[in-house]
């Protein structure tokens, strides 16, 4: 606490004026006699004032800052727009604040605290710009009791941060938030591997930051390839030549995804120029930022920004609409361009309002410790309780750090002279479109499906996402493993001739890797070497893992348990498990050939229509054609018309027919015949034509039930899946090391079948389809594909390749080059049965049929009902007689009507 002057050197100081007064005017008289009061008037306001002032407290605030940079000089004006907005409305407290400069230096931070606590009796000490000033000054805060409010971001949450620094409050949120944040936009775009890059000032503050990184970064599947650790600019003779240096060893890597860790407004100037220089800066290169960087663009001058376009970077969020904000937006700009005119911008960023927030919270906690004498433990207790709206939103304290509601970070990228914002991101919600401000208070409303999409001005200024990696400058050719024991050469077939120098390799998946050189050969190229290997798959697989290959390149079968050590890439054919067996003849199936040309479902509907027609034509002659008007029973007619119709069918019908609707019935029904018959011969002569085989054993379950030999590749994964999922004894299971080798296994019944994958089962049966043929029942995998290391970056661009060339039809070409049939398979349809006839192909006829047949006879007896009707017109006495009666009575006329007479002429 610090009193106002005392009352004796005051009535000191007032004499003195008096005793000047008098020799100036000793020779007026009249001037003289007012100005003798004047000594007793300024003696009476004096002892006044110490009156009043005796009941105002005075608490001194120290600030440590270092005035050289533009943090510290945000810190400087905040600070002071705070202390003379409190002090300008509070009557008995006033808060006096000491500024001392760090120089960025934590030992100077520390010496400067021990003089604020000592000789300036400082109640509470704020500032610090990095989290080494910060942990030293919370030391001094533990010897002298003092509250520590730290501006500085700590790399990491502290866990024993409150044991450790009792008197430390952090205004800041540690990295932990803008690390996953950072993650989040790593795992979203797929990038395997980053680099990191920080400053390094000697006191092993980065550790943690860099530990959390790769914690993050190996819950998505990506880890920190190499580190980038800069001196401290002032420690540097050469800060261009140091920041060269190391950046030239990040060439020999291959990500191209930096992540700008924490550094100096300066020492980042030198290493975005530097970078651009080099062309780091790229197409292929992404640049991310934490809020060390994010925060001082908008001062930093349009050179300096120049070197950083296409740059992602993390900025905390604060709301900027509230009056609160406005009025200390107006006072900052206003003091910082006056304090400093040198600075190019004067609007403040989010160390300023940080800053503010800070006196702000030694403000709101002072009036919390009214009518009280004000110390440092009571001050320290009232500040870890406080909870008030700020500039940065609400600010409230549990054990030293902030606590409350996630913090909102937004994501912004560099384009032009400034920056453009993108999204915004919380620990809660992920990636976000907008922030609601209602009071200060940010509020999450909605997540977004995609991340910024099609928003990001990429280094380069591309619109497309960058790869994130690149090919070493010194790296060594990929060494790429080749099965060398395959058992279907078509696919890989390796010739060796005793010199290694000399060794070929052929086949489909050589060939389709070469294509896809070419592909990647239009972004970039590197140097690779193929290696023989005489081993099983698995074996292979595995040798990719341990990193003894860098890649396979072979006919590799995709398959969970491998995935989970190397990555695989677009399969390039599709895979599965099928059975080849020899075949076995149908004769015994010829007796009912004859019925096969056409389904059931068209034998039935035949047969219908055929009983309809013989219908229609019955009622339509009866009366016409001797023949069933002469039959003495009506099943005699029947017959009779089932003849007439019965005999059209071999085109032998020569009866004449009487009716004219008969005749209209007739044609159509001939057309149908003679359709009919012809199809009926086509497909007839189709089946009778092809040998009549099919496949020997039916399904597994039959080979497992009779203890059947089955063969595979035991090289493959074919064994394991046999004897685990299918329950085949190890027993009857015969390893074919070559596909020459099936073909006389099978036909002397050594195996009962083979068990191919399917592109395997292609190439057998293109070349062996008059004699095998696969049972309907098979397993699918998922495909070929080729292997590389995980995380390798080569596996998503050669997956991309492969898909180009399918579209471009490349892959097409191989099929043909490599798979296809030969000419005896070609010409041969034993694998395709003859497939009978269906009602599709003729349900017009039929309905036209049916059409037709119904119209003429509805014609025909609507004349016959009218001329029944006239026929009886004679006058008898009526009588009731039931509907039976009547129908008995109609069919008797129709039965003894002639509809030859004339009434009938014209049907």
């Amino acid at each position: 606490m610090e009193q106002y002057p005392s009352s004796w050197l005051t009535t000191i100081m007032g004499a003195q004026v008096f005793h000047c007064i008098l020799r100036k005017l000793r020779g007026s008289l009249s001037y003289a006699l007012p100005l003798l009061c004047l000594p007793l008037l300024l003696l009476a306001g004096t002892r006044t004032a110490l009156a009043d002032d005796a009941t105002i407290q005075t608490v001194s605030i120290g600030a440590i800052i270092d005035e050289s940079t533009r943090i510290g000089k945000e810190h400087k004006v905040a600070m002071n727009i705070a202390v003379a907005k409190f002090n300008s409305v509070s009557n008995d407290l006033k808060l006096l604040l000491r500024f001392a400069n760090s120089s960025r230096d934590p030992f100077q931070s520390a010496s400067s605290a021990v003089e604020l606590a000592k000789e300036n009796e400082a109640q509470a000490i704020i500032g610090m710009e990095t989290w080494q000033e910060a942990a030293l000054v919370a030391q001094v805060g533990n010897l002298y009791r003092l509250p520590v409010l730290s501006l500085a971001t700590a790399p990491a949450t502290q866990p024993s941060a409150q044991e450790r620094w009792p008197y430390l409050v952090q205004m800041a949120r540690s990295y932990s938030d803008q690390l996953s944040s950072i993650s989040a936009i790593v795992r979203y775009y797929h990038w395997p591997k980053v680099i990191a890059v920080y400053e390094d000032d000697g006191y092993a503050g980065m550790t943690s930051m860099l530990n959390l990184l790769s914690q993050y970064l190996q819950q998505i599947g990506s880890e920190v390839e190499y580190r980038v650790a800069l001196p401290p600019l002032d420690s540097m003779a050469d800060p261009k030549g140091v920041v060269l240096d190391q950046l030239v060893k990040v060439l020999s890597r291959e990500s191209r995804v930096f992540i700008v860790l924490q550094t100096s407004a300066p020492l980042a100037v030198h290493l975005f120029r530097e970078a651009k220089n080099m062309g780091l800066i790229g197409r292929d290169e992404v640049w991310i930022t934490t809020e060390s960087i994010s925060s001082i663009l908008d001062s930093e001058n349009s050179t300096v920004i120049s070197s950083m376009q296409g740059v992602i970077g993390i900025k905390t969020y604060y709301p900027e609409t509230s009056k609160e904000f406005q009025n200390f937006y107006y006072s900052f700009w206003t003091e910082f361009r006056a304090e400093f005119p040198e600075e190019l911008n004067s609007q403040p960023g989010i160390y300023a309002i940080r800053a503010y927030d800070a006196i702000k919270t030694v403000v709101t906690a002072l009036k919390q410790v009214t009518n009280k004498t004000v110390s440092s433990e009571n001050l320290l207790q009232s500040i870890q309780s406080t909870k008030f709206s700020g500039l940065t939103g609400e600010i409230s304290f549990e054990e030293g750090e902030p606590s409350g509601d996630a913090r909102v970070y937004t994501v912004i990228n560099v384009v032009g002279k400034s920056y453009k914002e993108l999204s915004f991101w919380s620990s809660q919600l992920g990636f976000f479109e907008s922030v609601a401000e209602n009071g200060g208070r940010s509020a999450n409303i909605g997540i977004s499906a995609a991340l910024f999409p099609g928003l990001v001005n990429w280094p380069g200024d591309v619109k497309d996402v960058p790869r994130g990696w690149g090919m070493p400058t010194n790296a060594k050719p990929l060494k790429i493993g080749v099965p060398g024991r395959t058992s279907f050469e078509k696919f890989v077939k390796v010739e060796t001739t005793g010199d290694p120098n000399r060794t070929t390799y052929s086949g489909y998946c050589i060939d389709l890797f070469l294509e896809v050189m070419k592909v990647l050969e239009e972004s970039y190229t590197f140097a690779y070497e193929f290696e023989a290997f005489y081993g099983t798959y698995d074996e292979l697989v595995d040798c990719v893992y341990n990193k003894t290959f860098d890649a396979v390149v072979g006919d590799v079968t995709i398959l969970a348990n491998r995935s989970e050590h190397v990555e695989f890439t677009q399969p390039y054919t599709k895979s599965g498990l099928g059975i080849i067996v020899p075949f076995k003849s149908k004769e015994y199936r010829k007796a009912w050939l004859f019925t096969k040309p056409f389904t059931w479902r068209l034998w039935l509907i035949s047969a219908g229509m055929l009983f309809c027609t013989i219908i229609t034509v019955w009622a339509l002659e009866k009366g016409f054609n001797p023949g069933f008007r002469d039959s003495p029973k009506d099943q005699n007619q029947i017959l009779a018309a089932m003849w007439f119709i019965l005999s059209s069918i071999f085109l032998t019908q020569k009866e004449k027919i009487h009716s004219n609707y008969t005749r209209v019935v007739v044609i159509v029904w001939l057309f149908i015949v003679f359709v009919l018959t012809q199809s009926y011969t086509a497909n007839l002569t189709s089946m009778l034509t092809v040998p009549l085989l099919e496949p020997k054993i039916k399904d597994i379950a039959w080979l497992k039930e009779n203890n059947k030999q089955v063969g595979c590749d035991g090289d493959s994964f074919v064994w394991d899946y046999l004897t685990n999922v299918l329950g085949f004894e190890t027993a009857n299971i015969m390893n074919v090391s070559s596909q020459f080798n099936y073909p006389d296994l099978l036909n002397k019944g050594n195996i009962s079948a083979a068990f191919l994958e399917l592109p395997y089962e292609r190439v057998f049966l293109n070349q062996y389809c008059n004699s095998f043929t696969h049972i309907n029942q098979f397993y699918r995998f998922e495909g070929l594909g080729f292997v590389f290391q995980k995380g390798s970056p080569l596996a998503a661009d050669v997956s991309k390749a492969i898909l180009q060339l399918s579209e471009k039809g490349v892959l097409t070409a191989l099929d043909q080059k490599w798979f296809a049939p030969s000419t005896e398979c070609l010409s041969s349809s034993t694998n395709s049965d003859v497939e009978p006839l269906d009602i599709g192909g003729f349900w017009f006829l039929y309905l036209l049929s049916g059409v037709i047949s119904t119209i003429c006879f509805l014609v025909f007896l609507i004349r016959l009902i009218k001329n029944y009707k006239e026929a009886n017109r004679t006058p008898t006495i009526r009588m009731k007689k039931s509907i039976k009666d009547k129908l008995i009575r109609f069919w008797k006329y129709f039965e003894e009507v002639d509809t030859a007479q004339p009434d009938f002429a014209g049907c």
